[in-house]
C-alpha cells in the first residue's frame, strides 16, 4: 500500500528557523472526501508568509501547532475524485501542505487550465502573483510617470510587483539584499533602479535612485527599510501593506519605523494593508490579464527550485536568509 510522505512540524521556533524545526514522516494515504479529490503533488511554494503562521501574528494561517503537517500552496495531479467537474487526471492548484498527497473538498482547489503551465499557478498566475497584481493596481494605484519602489524586489511577490509597475507606465526602484540581485532586476526584469539595502550606504543611494520621490511604495519587509521609504514618499503618495519580513524569523522584531503618524499627516499619505483574499472575486480577470502578459513577453515568472520533500526544510531557512530569486518552488514530480 501506498504511504504518504510528510513534512511535520516538530517545534515552534522562538527565535530563527531552523531544519530541526521540522520531521519527515510516513502517514496514511488520505481518504477521498465526499463531493472531494485526492490530490498527488508535483510542486508546491515555499513563501516567507508563512513564518509568520508559525509565530502566530498571521491571523488567516490560525493558531501555530506541532504534529501537523507544514501548510503551503501546491499544484498536483487528481488521482480519486468525486466530483464530476473536476475528473482523475485534472491538474489543480490547492492547500497541498508539504505533503505527497492530500485531500480536498472540491471548492477548496481549482482546476487548471490544460493550456497553462501548472507552475505558474505557484508564481504568477497564483498567491503570489495575485499579491502583486491587486496588492499594486487596487491599493497603490500607480499612475504612468509615476516612481514605484519595492522592497524585497527580487522575492516572490516582489520580482512582479516591479514588472506589472513597469507595464503600467511607471519608473520602478527595488530594494533587495545582495548586488546579485540588483543585477538580476535591472538587467533581467526591467527595473529602472535596484538599491541594495545592506550596502553603508543605502540611504544616500536610495535618495540617488529616486530623485523625485516615490509616489507608491510596495512594503514587504517593514523595518528600517519602511522607515527609509516613509522619508523618500512625495504629498500623497501611496503605501501598500502587504508583509513584514524583517519581523518573521526573529524574536527580536525592527522597531517600528520613525515619523509615524507624522510624515503620514504632514504629505498626506495613505498607508493601507492587504490580503490577497479581499480580492477573490476578482481573481479570474486578474489571471486572464496576467496570463496575457506571460505570453507576450512582458512579464518573466523567475521560478527557484529545489527536489524533493526532504529539501523543504532547509530551502525554507535559506530563503529566509534572502537565498531566494523569485519564487521557491519544491518539486515532487
Amino acid at each position: 500500500m501506498t504511504t504518504n510522505t510528510q513534512v511535520l512540524i516538530a517545534a515552534l521556533p522562538e527565535g530563527k528557523l531552523e531544519e530541526s524545526h521540522y520531521r519527515i514522516e510516513e502517514g496514511a494515504m488520505p481518504e477521498l472526501p465526499e463531493n472531494g479529490v485526492v490530490v498527488k503533488t508535483s510542486a508546491f511554494a515555499i513563501t516567507a508568509g508563512t513564518r509568520a503562521g508559525l509565530q502566530g501574528s498571521a491571523s488567516y494561517a490560525g493558531a501555530p501547532s506541532t504534529g501537523i503537517v507544514m501548510n503551503s500552496t501546491g499544484v498536483g495531479e487528481v488521482v480519486e475524485s468525486g466530483v464530476a467537474d473536476i475528473p482523475v487526471g485534472s491538474m489543480v492548484v490547492g492547500p497541498t501542505g508539504w505533503q505527497s498527497y492530500s485531500a480536498h473538498e472540491a471548492k477548496a482547489v481549482t482546476a487548471i487550465h490544460p493550456s497553462h503551465n501548472p507552475l505558474h499557478y505557484l508564481g504568477p498566475l497564483g498567491v503570489n502573483g495575485l499579491t502583486a497584481y491587486f496588492g499594486l493596481l487596487e491599493v497603490g494605484q500607480p499612475k504612468s510617470g509615476e516612481t514605484v519602489m519595492v522592497s524585497a524586489a527580487a522575492g516572490s511577490v516582489g520580482h512582479m510587483v516591479g514588472q506589472i509597475a513597469k507595464i503600467k507606465g511607471s519608473r520602478v526602484v527595488g530594494v533587495c539584499g545582495s548586488e546579485e540581485k540588483c543585477i538580476a532586476l535591472t538587467h533581467d526584469l526591467g527595473f529602472d533602479e535596484a538599491v541594495n539595502y545592506k550596502d553603508d550606504g543605502f540611504r544616500d543611494s536610495l535618495k540617488g535612485a529616486t530623485p523625485d520621490g516615490v509616489d507608491v511604495y510596495f512594503d514587504n519587509t517593514g523595518g528600517m527599510i519602511l522607515g527609509a521609504a516613509l522619508f523618500r514618499l512625495n504629498v500623497g503618495g501611496r503605501i501598500a501593506c502587504c508583509g513584514v519580513v524583517s519581523q518573521y524569523d526573529t524574536d527580536r522584531p525592527e522597531p517600528g519605523p520613525k515619523g509615524i503618524p507624522g510624515l503620514l499627516v504632514n504629505k498626506r499619505i495613505n498607508m493601507r494593508g492587504f490580503l490577497v483574499f479581499d480580492f477573490a472575486h476578482q481573481y479570474d480577470q486578474a489571471r486572464a490579464e496576467i496570463h496575457g502578459w506571460l505570453e507576450s513577453g512582458e512579464m518573466q515568472a523567475l521560478t527557484d527550485e529545489v527536489s524533493g520533500l526532504e529539501a523543504a526544510p532547509a530551502a525554507f531557512v535559506d530563503l529566509l536568509s534572502g537565498g531566494n530569486i523569485g519564487t521557491r518552488v519544491v518539486r515532487l514530480d
